[in-house]
C-alpha cells in the first residue's frame, strides 16, 4: 500500500498473497493530486467502451422518425427511456467496407471486421488476414500506458479466430472487432473468472508457487488483502468507509457469482459444454462481464473496452425469452412476420441487458459526478437490416455525457452514407487523441456537442 504523508494515492492498491486490488476514487485521494496541474484535479478520465451485437437490428422498431430533442423512444430504444437525457441516437451512418466491393458473399465477417476499423478485410479463410486498427486501439496505444490495462476485450460467446467462419473469410473477422493492426485481432475473453482473475488475482510480483497456493484454498480473494484492508479503511473518513464497504461487498458478490457458475455443471446448450466459470444462463453472464467492466472502469484499471454481447454471424438461441431458433437463421426473415417478430424480441432483449450496464454506470459515484458522466459508449451493430444486410444507415446510440463533451438528449440524422468512421475521428478527440483520418473518413463527425 502507498501513502503520501494522510492522503492516497491513486495507484494504491490492497495486496496480500498474489492478491493485488485496485481501489475506487475517494475524497481521501483528491489532495494527493496537489502537485498537479488544477486542469488535472478538476477532470476525471474519460472511458471509452463499444457494446456489439451481431446480425442486424430490425430497424422499423430502432430508427426514430422525429430529429432533435423531440425524438421518440422506439420499441427498441425503450429499454434505454430512463437514459433520454444521457443518449445520443444517430442515424445516417454507412460503413461502406462492410459492403463487397467485388468480393461477393460473406457480410457478417465484413460487418465485424469494419464495424471499428472502417476498413475492407482481405478476404481469406488462412493466415494471411488483414483489415486494419481499430478505434479501440487507437485510443489505447495513446492514453492506454496510464492504467494497468491498456484495453478489455469482453464477449459472451465462444469463437475460434482460425478457419472459414463466412464465406471464405476467417473466423477471426467474425469473432473479433478489436484489432491491434492489420493481421493481429484482439481475441476477446468469455470467462468472468479469466476476467477477475486478471483484474484482481494477478499481482505483478505474485511467483507460480504463490499462485497455486493461493488458487488451493476456497477462500475469498478478499480474505488474502484483510490486513491491508483493517489498515487502510482505519485511516478513513466516514464517507470513504461507506464507499470502500460498497465496493469490496460488489467485488465478493461478484466473485460469489463466478462460483456458483464454476460449480454449475448445466450446459449451454444441447451440443455445448459449458466452461468453468462461464454462467449457464446468457442473462447471468452478460451481467457478470458488465458488472466486470464497471470495476474495471471505477479502478481506472483501464479507460477502453469492446464487448461483443455475440460474434457475428451467431446461431445462439434465447430460450430465456422462449426463442429455440438461432439468431442467425431468424435474421433471414424473408419477410415473414413471425420471425420478424422473434428477430425484434431479440433485440429488444439485448437492450434489456445492456441498460443494466449503463445503470451500473449511472449509479456508480466517479469524482464530482458518476461514471457515465465520465464515459463514452457506443452501442450498435455492423448490419441495419439482417436479412438485406445493409451496412448503410446503421443503428448507433452513444451513451454518456464524455466529460461534458457530448450534448446529449437528442436524435441526429445525418445524410446518406456519412462514414460512420467520421464518429470514430469524434470519439477519439473526445478521448484526447487526435487523429486525421481513420479507415474511410473523410472529417470530424459534426453536431455531437450542439446545444440544439
Amino acid at each position: 500500500m502507498i501513502l503520501t504523508g494522510k492522503n492516497l494515492s491513486r495507484r494504491t492498491l490492497l495486496r496480500g498473497l498474489g492478491a493485488a486490488i485496485a481501489l475506487p476514487v475517494l475524497d481521501s485521494m483528491t489532495p494527493a493530486f496537489a502537485g498537479t496541474t488544477k486542469a488535472a484535479v478538476k477532470a476525471a478520465p474519460c472511458r471509452l467502451a463499444f457494446v456489439y451485437v451481431p446480425n442486424g437490428i430490425m430497424m422499423q422498431h430502432w430508427k426514430p422518425t422525429t430529429p432533435g430533442k423531440s425524438f421518440e423512444m422506439t420499441r427498441l430504444l425503450e429499454p434505454l427511456s430512463a437514459y433520454r437525457q444521457n443518449m445520443l441516437v444517430l442515424t445516417g451512418l454507412t460503413q461502406n467496407n462492410g459492403r463487397a466491393l467485388g468480393d461477393g458473399p460473406g457480410d457478417h465477417a465484413r460487418a465485424a471486421a469494419s464495424y471499428l476499423t472502417a476498413m475492407h478485410p482481405k478476404k481469406t479463410a488462412g493466415a494471411d488476414i488483414s483489415v486494419g486498427i481499430s478505434v479501440d486501439q487507437v485510443a489505447a496505444k495513446k492514453v492506454g500506458n496510464v492504467t494497468k490495462f491498456a484495453s478489455l476485450e469482453l464477449a459472451c460467446e465462444d469463437g475460434s479466430l482460425v478457419g472459414n467462419c463466412d464465406s471464405g473469410y476467417s473466423c477471426a473477422y467474425s469473432n473479433s472487432i478489436s484489432w491491434r493492426g492489420p493481421s493481429t485481432p484482439n481475441p476477446p475473453e468469455i470467462n468472468p473468472r479469466a476476467v477477475f482473475e486478471r483484474l484482481f488475482g494477478a499481482d505483478a510480483n505474485e511467483t507460480a508457487p504463490q499462485r497455486q497456493k493461493r488458487l488451493a484454498y476456497d477462500k475469498s480473494i478478499l480474505d488474502y488483502v484483510m490486513e491491508d484492508t483493517a489498515k487502510l479503511t482505519g485511516n478513513l473518513g466516514p464517507t470513504d468507509r461507506r464507499k470502500m464497504d460498497e465496493y469490496l461487498s460488489a467485488v465478493r458478490e461478484m466473485e460469489r457469482r463466478i462460483q456458483v457458475a464454476e460449480k454449475d455443471n448445466r450446459q449451454i446448450a444441447p451440443t455445448i459444454e459449458k466452461p468453468d466459470g462461464v454462467p449457464a444462463e446468457y442473462t447471468e453472464h452478460v451481467k457478470l462481464m458488465y458488472d466486470l467492466l464497471t470495476v474495471a472502469f471505477q479502478t481506472d484499471m483501464t479507460r477502453i473496452a469492446t464487448f461483443m454481447m455475440a460474434r457475428e454471424g451467431s446461431t445462439r438461441a434465447y430460450r430465456e425469452i422462449g426463442i429455440s431458433d438461432g439468431h442467425h437463421p431468424l435474421s433471414h426473415h424473408r419477410n415473414n412476420p413471425d420471425l420478424m417478430e422473434k428477430v425484434a424480441q431479440i433485440n429488444r432483449f439485448h437492450v434489456e441487458q445492456f441498460a443494466y450496464f449503463i445503470n451500473r454506470l449511472s449509479t456508480t459515484a466517479d469524482g464530482d459526478g458518476t461514471l457515465l458522466d465520465h464515459s463514452v459508449v457506443m452501442y450498435g451493430s455492423g448490419l441495419a437490416d439482417g436479412n438485406r444486410h445493409d451496412h448503410n444507415d446503421l443503428p448507433a446510440v452513444l451513451l454518456g455525457k464524455g466529460n461534458g463533451t457530448l450534448r446529449t438528449g437528442r436524435h441526429v440524422q445525418y445524410p446518406a452514407e456519412t462514414p460512420m468512421a467520421n464518429l470514430h475521428v469524434a470519439l477519439l478527440d473526445r478521448m484526447g487523441v487526435g487523429v486525421d483520418q481513420l479507415g474511410d473518413s473523410n472529417g470530424e463527425l459534426q453536431h455531437l456537442s450542439d446545444l440544439t
